[in-house]
């Protein structure tokens, strides 16, 4: 396999609660972008007494619709992979209408600090208001009534970044990490490449048989999958050293040529996925630049 196979099939069935497993139902909120794909998917786990998932982002079209799937249902608890504002916002008025205490790695920050001079592109579209009222360990099960959740830390998306099994099932709930419809945007400073990959090894070390994403439809066959994400990482940043072989030594440059056939629109996303490669490159001795790593700077092999 010399890449992930990417599905591209999805019907959102906006306004609908879907059910994609064994007592966890799917509601997608209607805020497509080249980024979130047809929309955020969030999840309902439980029958009488439930969890939800990454409620999504402030839509009332989608509290409405997640408040009608809820109704005669207790929720306890509100999940939160990560605190980018397609998944997290809606969590405070969630957790206002119903009580439910909300669980996430913890608050918002970068993977790293910024350098002198350096803003976040993220920053935006970060939740800087989230602060979990139980902050999941790695391994740590949160349980309610006829089920339970178990923390899988998988950073690099975000430093924040965190998947949930469901205990009893081979469900993996596995948030922006992996998604079937597209890669995982990772962008420094708000994403790392190194954790990113380090988090995809512990996934594949993983026996799951099904994970439920953040955008899109379900991953049926997690580890051929997982193996060709894998495949695709080091496939690009085979292609990044290349380029700076040949010369294209800028970010700009290296972008106009692997990424050509790529939605212009996601270009500056692109760039950002480039340096990440770059920084982990850099941290592993293979490529150097003369001062930071930066969109701007001139690479060079080590050694050339």
């Amino acid at each position: 396999m010399s890449g992930a196979n990417f599905d591209l099939f999805f019907d959102p069935a906006y306004g609908q609660a879907i059910t994609v497993g064994d007592g966890v139902q799917r509601l997608t909120a209607k805020n497509p972008s080249p980024f979130t794909f047809h929309g955020t998917n969030s999840y309902i786990v439980g029958s009488a007494s439930v969890a939800v998932i990454d409620p999504g982002p402030d839509n009332e079209a989608h509290f409405e619709a997640l408040m009608a799937a809820l109704a005669g249902r207790q929720v306890t608890h509100i999940f939160v992979s990560h605190t980018h504002r397609d998944h997290s916002p809606l969590a405070a008025r969630l957790k206002q209408e119903t009580g439910a205490l909300t669980v996430g790695e913890g608050p918002h920050r970068p993977s790293r600090p910024l350098r002198d001079g350096e803003t976040n592109p993220f920053a935006e579209s970060s939740d800087m208001d989230f602060v979990p009222d139980i902050a999941i360990g790695d391994g740590q099960t949160i349980s309610g009534d006829g089920w339970a959740l178990t923390g899988a830390l998988t950073p690099g998306h975000t430093a924040n970044h965190a998947a949930f099994a469901l205990e009893g099932s081979d469900i993996l709930f596995s948030g922006d990490h992996v998604m079937a419809w597209a890669t995982t945007i990772v962008a420094p400073p708000d994403g790392s490449m190194a954790d990113y990959m380090a988090s995809l090894d512990k996934l594949i070390a993983r026996d799951d048989r099904l994970m439920l994403p953040g955008h899109g439809g379900p991953v049926t066959s997690p580890g051929p999958f997982l193996r060709g994400l894998k495949t695709h990482r080091r496939l690009r940043e085979r292609s990044i050293l290349e380029r700076i072989r040949t010369g294209e030594d800028t970010i700009p440059e290296i972008v106009k040529m692997i990424y050509r056939d790529t939605d212009k629109r996601l270009h500056g996303a692109a760039a950002l996925s480039v340096l990440a490669h770059i920084e982990d490159l850099m941290e592993r001795g293979e490529v150097v630049t003369d001062g930071p790593p930066s969109l701007g700077a001139h690479y060079r092999l080590a050694g050339g």
